[in-house]
């Protein structure tokens, strides 16, 4: 595997990479014994040619038997060895040589054990190959009361940051190898949550806690962590080591609001300031039994890739937890379900995830609540604007307006629990007119339509639809 312990963490949405699934084709526990193939990697390692015949042989030998054309039968036996070696690999069991590697050695030496040997397999799984991830993706749709299956689970898994080619079982090998080690029940994508435990050896909220992380904080985490101490140590020094890794800076002053704070508040820490001798002293900081780099550093390198915190948060909640929230008396919490509320109906209409709450540069200083696009037939960009205020203003669509020159945006989504003022309107109408900027609106009627039922959305953007073709006719006879 290659090293990433040194790249840092994005701290723009665009600038993550798409996380891939191990490639699992006939790699599973349903076509192979994980034990006698690890016996048949010994036996010829380094031998990639007799170690995929050997795996024909044992395992392929009888497939497409019945076929009228014994050279494609024979022709796809050998692809099907070929991809069992590949999974060998993608595994992290053996390497582009068939050697064994390091961890591919230790499961070859637990093979006897079947618990131990599948223990392992399944911890490597949820620590290096964004097992997870793919975890908590499922922990998350439950939670929204989403169904499981790989149609949904491929969309589910996009919005993480994380891919597998169209029409991949990537997921469902992934599973069947936790399955031995009972973190999934029989066929089904349940989750024992004991036995997730068990075989990862920490609370599996630690996942979840650590992808809420700011950017400096999992930057600082991760050095301390990587320092291999539990003795105390200087806040200044691991600041630098984080720096010096990650690329990510630190503000001076608010080190210990933004950073020590939050860490010790989560468990992770314990912070101390120091009072003896002259001038400013820095923080001593502790780390507690919850950090160890045997977890933090491989579950950070999966949270690497993913989507941002926010997001997250907003994936897990189902529909009428956020219809609950919206009407709370507390302003925060009804802004918020009221954010989470228009990411579900812009996942309705097929819209893909880019952003939430894009700052600074992107936007010139100033924030836009959600960002979307869309390939279909063409490229479009949509930015997505939450109010929960009794009324949209001219001003408030005209900042929406400014900010499309930095999003390069197509279109304008705002969305409000109140109502949308006439001035707001005109003005929209004007820019509709003038520009190809298309803006839709929608009002607290519009939300109170789309609560009772999703599909009011499609009639709700077709209502837009028609007055912007209306507002952009083209008079062709002139």
């Amino acid at each position: 595997m290659s090293d990433t312990s040194t790249l840092p963490f994005p701290d723009e949405p665009n600038s993550r990479m798409r996380a891939l699934l191990p490639f699992g084709s006939e790699f599973s526990p349903s076509q192979i014994d994980l034990a006698h193939v690890l016996e048949l990697v010994d036996r010829h390692n380094g031998d990639q040619r007799a170690l995929q015949a050997a795996i024909q042989a044992t395992y392929f030998a009888e497939h497409g038997s019945a076929t009228s054309d014994p050279a494609k039968a024979e022709k796809n036996r050998r692809t099907l060895a070929m991809n069992c070696r590949l999974g060998l690999r993608a595994y992290g069991i053996i390497d582009e040589g068939a050697h064994f590697t390091t961890f591919g050695k230790t499961l070859f030496d637990r093979r006897a054990a079947p618990r131990d040997m599948f223990d392992t397999l399944a911890k490597y799984i949820l620590l290096n190959l964004h097992g997870m991830a793919l975890v908590q993706c499922i922990r998350d749709m439950s939670a929204a009361g989403e169904d499981v299956d790989l149609t949904s689970l491929r969309r589910a898994l996009a919005e993480r940051g994380i891919a597998y080619p169209s029409g991949g079982k990537h997921p469902s090998m992934m599973r069947l190898w936790l399955g031995k080690a009972g973190i999934f029940i029989g066929s089904r994508w349940q989750i024992d949550e004991i036995r997730l435990q068990e075989v990862l050896g920490a609370n599996p909220e630690l996942y979840r806690e650590l992808a809420g992380l700011t950017v400096e904080q999992k930057a600082f985490l991760r050095a301390l962590a990587n320092t291999g101490s539990s003795e105390p140590q200087p806040a200044n020094e691991i600041v630098r080591l984080a720096e010096a890794n990650y690329g990510v800076r630190f503000p001076e002053k608010s080190l210990p609001k933004l950073v020590l704070t939050a860490l010790e508040n989560a468990g992770y820490i314990l912070a101390t300031k120091t009072t003896d001798g002259r001038g400013a002293k820095p923080f001593m900081v502790t780390p507690t039994a919850k950090v160890t780099a045997e977890l933090i550093e491989p579950l950070f390198n999966q949270l690497r890739q993913q989507t941002d915190p926010k997001l997250l948060a907003l994936l897990r909640k189902p529909l009428s937890e956020i219809l609950t929230e919206l009407g709370s008396e507390d302003r925060h919490i009804s802004g918020l379900a009221l954010e989470a509320l228009a990411f579900k109906l812009m996942r309705f209409l097929d819209m893909d995830y880019m952003a939430t709450r894009l700052r600074a540069s992107a936007t010139g200083g100033a924030e836009v609540d959600l960002i979307f696009q869309s390939a279909r037939l063409v490229y479009s960009r949509w930015q997505v604007q939450c109010k929960n205020t009794a009324r949209v203003s001219l001003d408030d669509v005209a900042k929406e307006v400014g900010l499309t020159a930095f999003i390069k945006s197509s279109a304008i989504v705002i969305v409000t629990t109140g109502e949308i003022g006439g001035e707001a309107r005109r003005y929209a109408n004007k820019i509709m007119r003038d520009s190809n900027l298309a803006i839709v609106m929608l009002d607290g009627s519009d939300l109170r339509r789309i609560t009772e039922s999703a599909s009011q959305i499609v009639d709700v953007f077709h209502r837009e639809a028609r007055m912007a073709m209306e507002l952009k006719k083209l008079d062709l006879d002139r």
